[in-house]
């Protein structure tokens, strides 16, 4: 410690001054103005503290537009429930979008996770029909699509686009892979035995273009009709096609009419094990038909080279073996030939072997390839060519038929050859022309004026012969026809008096009756000598037995 100097001495007081009193000093107490205040301040506070604990997380949301989003009028809703409001808006650092500030309140504090799907809720035509024309007299609102994710997040990027089923609905996603979207679109239906189960999320173009991914959802419980074999195909509009084949017509449901649709079905002889699991892959087919046909297996790609007209032959047009279709034109093209200097029509056909038929064994399909050049070679020397046939007079469209044709003229293929070349013959319009151009030829050669010349001469003696004719009939009627009135007369009187002998009282007839009768007698009389002379010869000599002698 430091040392401190005394304290210097206190003055001396005069005799006559009192000595002070010292009194204890009391404590301050408030007054009862400041209460107020101070209540006044804990009741802020207090409020404070509640608006505080009431309020929910600040997010950041942003979108291509402001359009229809007004700070602090715009509500965020789930459900048709307020659960938040727009702050602020302000333009994204790149300019690209706006960012919207919102606050969200304390119950909706669970959607402001990693999943989550905000959207600006407006009027809009699509797909699945019309949605928000309920804005048109609340306004536009954020609209939210709450995540199931445990992760927090403050930064979202919105849909441009609501989304078509929300996150809480139960079932399975998948893709189809198709060669174009057709008339399909966000929310067209998805449809099993004409009920619709399901509905397009999505679609995608392939980075190369070569085709169209669509995202679809099926609702449970009816996920578990999609196994591994199941088919999938357009079933949108109608289905008017005009081919070969004839006039078909395909219709679904009226919602598949207007706005498009897909179609689902597993084969008659398949069962559905164990469902597909989500995001399996699936192939969209054009028709059911094409959809329902068993497996072809891997193409052959044949050449058929036609010396005529190919007007109505598409591409598409049927390849067809008896009836049975073995695949389709894939192109008609041109072509010349150095060596005849003519034009060929080059049609490029893509057949699949494996409808004539099925199974490891086949000879067409399984065995050695050897074994089935073998096979092509022998059908084509018992005749086996394509040839061009009408499908539809109509239209006048053509097809591609392969058949036997015991008399063509042999050819030699070369059935190694890649792409397989197969012989033809003319087709059966091409040959009707033919036989007919023939039979007009031999018409040519007919002389037809040297034949007039002679009709003319036989109907010129034909009508002179008729002429006599009526000249000798006239004659005979004035000649002839007297004679002949009284030689009927004649005739009319004998065939009255034989009338009257004939009649049964005329006395001929009784005479007759009579001779008849004594005829008969006589005959019984001979009758008897016979049997007489048949049992007893003897009497000829001796006399009837019991005669007197």
């Amino acid at each position: 410690m430091t040392d401190q100097p005394p304290p210097p001495p206190r003055p001396a007081l005069p005799d006559d001054i009192p000595e002070p009193l010292l009194e204890s000093r009391r404590p301050w107490l408030p007054s009862l103005v400041w209460a107020i205040p101070i209540l006044a301040a804990l009741i802020g506070i207090s409020l404070v503290v509640q608006v505080l604990m009431a309020r929910g997380p600040t997010i950041t949301i942003s979108f291509a537009s402001a359009e229809g989003i007004e700070p602090g009028k715009t509500k965020v809703k789930f459900r048709e429930v307020d659960i938040g409001e727009v702050r602020t808006v302000r333009l994204a650092q790149d300019g690209a979008r706006i960012v919207a500030t919102v606050e969200l309140t304390k119950e909706a504090t669970r959607f402001a996770v990693d999943d989550s799907r905000f959207w600006v809720v407006r009027p809009r035509l699509a797909g699945g029909g019309i949605s928000g024309l309920g804005t048109l007299v609340s306004g536009a609102y954020i609209g939210v699509d709450g995540g199931k994710s445990e992760e927090r997040r403050r930064e979202f990027a919105g849909l441009d686009e609501p989304p078509v089923v929300p996150a809480d609905v139960p079932g399975r996603s998948y893709v189809l892979r198709a060669d174009d979207l057709g008339s399909l679109d966000i929310g067209s239906p998805i449809f099993h035995r004409r009920v619709q189960v399901g509905q397009v999320t999505g679609f995608t173009l392939a980075p190369d273009g070569s085709d169209v991914s669509l995202r679809i959802f099926v609702k449970a419980p009816h996920d578990r009709l999609i196994g591994p074999n199941t088919r999938f195909w357009h079933a949108s509009g109608v289905d008017l096609s005009l081919d070969a084949g004839g006039v078909k017509v395909n219709t679904q449901s009226l919602a598949a009419v207007l706005l498009g649709g897909i179609a689902f079905a597993n084969p008659p002889d398949a069962t559905v094990a164990e469902p597909a699991p989500a995001e399996t892959s699936f192939a969209l087919a054009r028709d059911e038909t094409r959809a329902m046909k068993a497996p072809d297996g891997e193409p052959v790609v044949a050449v058929l080279r036609f010396n005529q007209s190919v007007r109505g032959l598409v591409a598409g047009a049927p390849v067809d073996f008896r009836g049975v279709v073995l695949g389709s034109v894939r192109s008609v093209n041109l072509d010349f030939n150095r060596q005849r200097r003519e034009f060929a029509a080059t049609v490029v056909a893509e057949l699949f072997p494996a409808r004539l038929a099925r199974g490891a064994d086949s000879p067409i399909t399984g065995g050695d390839p050897r074994q089935r050049a073998e096979l092509l070679s022998h059908l084509i020397r018992r005749g086996l060519r394509a040839q061009l046939r009408t499908g539809n007079l109509l239209t006048g469209q053509l097809y591609v038929a392969l058949d036997f044709f015991p008399r063509a003229a042999p050819v030699q293929a070369d059935v190694t050859a890649r792409p397989l070349e197969l012989p033809t013959v003319p087709g059966d319009l091409e040959e009707l022309q033919q036989r007919l151009a023939d039979i007009i030829n031999k018409l040519d050669k007919v002389p037809f004026d040297a034949i007039g010349a002679d009709l003319r001469q036989v109907l010129a003696s034909m009508d002179a012969t008729l002429k006599r004719a009526e000249a000798l009939a006239a004659r005979l009627d004035a000649e002839l026809m007297p004679e002949v009135r009284s030689s009927l007369a004649e005739l009319r009187r004998t065939l009255g008096s034989a009338g009257s002998v004939l009649a049964d009282d005329a006395p001929l007839q009784q005479e007759a009756r009579e001779s008849l009768r004594e005829l008969s007698a006589a005959a019984r009389a001979l009758r008897a000598l016979t049997d007489t002379l048949e049992h007893q010869p003897e009497s000829l000599l001796r006399g009837k037995s019991g005669d007197p002698k």
